[in-house]
Order: structure tokens, then sequence, then C-alpha cells
């Protein structure tokens, strides 16, 4: 008869612990609101903006986040989550280092998706599609219409690259936010803000019976068709 070592029984009962937490979590245990896809707008903008006020008016926690995926140089995805600074009739805005990674990825493959969920009501909305560059006194007033905080994180190293220490960003950090409310019209010539000029826009509506509604936009010449999709 053989036994496991102390230390895969360890991982093992980690693991199992884990999964029984995981599996113990429930998703939509709040009412959820309907979603009559016939009623929609003809274009995805609109729609957006009432479902972002829904999510604000629910208490959604930080409605305003999203998560931005591009693809590195060999093709392989990355994602992560940012801000959301704008949706207008160019697209969806978001703003970073032209220098950091996803700058660097976006140079080289200028298309992205974004993610938006509200779990506070159920909702999930896909934007996809081609990105631009803002030109730079756009992104220039972008970082000064936003906090002393953003500048000052604006102003700090080199975003992406490697950290030497802990220290070495706490030197940086204090510096920066010294120049940020010294300074507060600092430039920082790497700021750029981007648009994804929407091409597919997808609005997902949870259903506590998973008779999820999908509603799909997708962009054909200067006018949006409609889709339903299968949950």
């Amino acid at each position: 008869m053989t036994t496991d070592a102390p230390g895969a029984r360890d991982a093992h009962d980690a693991h199992r612990s884990f999964l029984d937490l995981l599996h113990a979590q429930r998703v939509w245990d709040v009412e959820l609101p309907s979603f009559d896809p016939a009623a929609a707008p003809p274009e995805p903008l609109p729609l957006f903006h009432h479902w972002f006020a829904g999510a604000v008016a629910a208490g959604q926690p930080e409605p305003q986040t999203m998560s931005l995926a591009t693809t590195d140089a060999e093709g392989r995805p990355d994602v992560r989550t940012v801000m959301l600074h704008d949706a207008d009739e160019r697209g969806w805005h978001f703003a970073t280092h032209r220098t950091s990674a996803k700058g660097r990825q976006l140079a080289a493959r200028p298309y992205a998706a974004l993610g938006f969920y509200w779990p506070a009501q159920g909702r999930q909305v896909r934007v996809r599609g081609p990105v631009t560059a803002c030109p730079p006194a756009e992104s220039r007033a972008d970082l000064r219409a936003r906090s002393t905080g953003a500048l000052a994180a604006a102003l700090t190293g080199a975003q992406s690259e490697v950290l030497g220490s802990p220290e070495e960003l706490d030197r940086a950090s204090a510096a920066a936010w010294e120049r940020a409310g010294a300074e507060p019209d600092a430039e920082v010539a790497s700021w750029t803000r981007y648009v994804v000029e929407a091409r597919e826009v997808e609005f997902f509506q949870g259903d506590a019976r998973r008779r999820h509604v999908r509603l799909r936009y997708r962009r054909r010449g200067a006018a949006w068709e409609r889709d339903l999709l299968w949950p």
C-alpha cells in the first residue's frame, strides 16, 4: 500500500479546498432586468449609454472599468483592465503610454477588443474594432482632465518595464506626486489617447434560467445590422 507524500497531500487538500470554494459561488442572486432586443435602437452607442447609466443606478462598482485585449507581434493575446474615458460617435476611448506593452502591441497590430461586465445587472458588453491613436493635443487634454493621482501615475517610471525594487518605485512615485502637485499641466510625451472604432458590439443580458439574450451589432458600411445569438 502506498500513500501520497505529505507535500502531495497538502497540494491535493489545497486544491480540493479551492474547488469547494469555487463551486460554492453563485451568480446573479439578484433580480435581473429584462431586455427586449426588438426595442433596441438601430445603433449600439445609445444602448451602451443607457446600459451604463443602468449599471451606475444599480450600484455596480467601477462600471467604467473594462478589459482591453490586444495581441503581440507573434499574435499571442494579452488582456488587462483599463478605464473608459469616453464613448462617442468615434468609438470607445481609453489612454495609456504608447511605450507600454499595450501601446507597443497596438502599434504593431492596431486592433482590439473590449469587455464590460456589470454583474449587478447580469450584463456584458463586448466591443471589437480597429484602434486609432488620437492627436497629441487631444492626448494632452485627456491627461489634464484627470486627477492629480492620474498625472502622478503617468509621470512615474516606465510602464511595463522591469522594476528593480519596491524602494525604487517609492522614490519615483514620491517625486512624481511632488511634480504633479507643483505642475498640474506637466506634459507626459508618451501619454496617448486611443479610440476603438467599433465594428462589432454585443450586448449580453443574463437570465437566471440561462435563457440569456445576446444582441450583436455589426457595421456594414455606414449602417448597422443586428442579429440575435444563441446563448
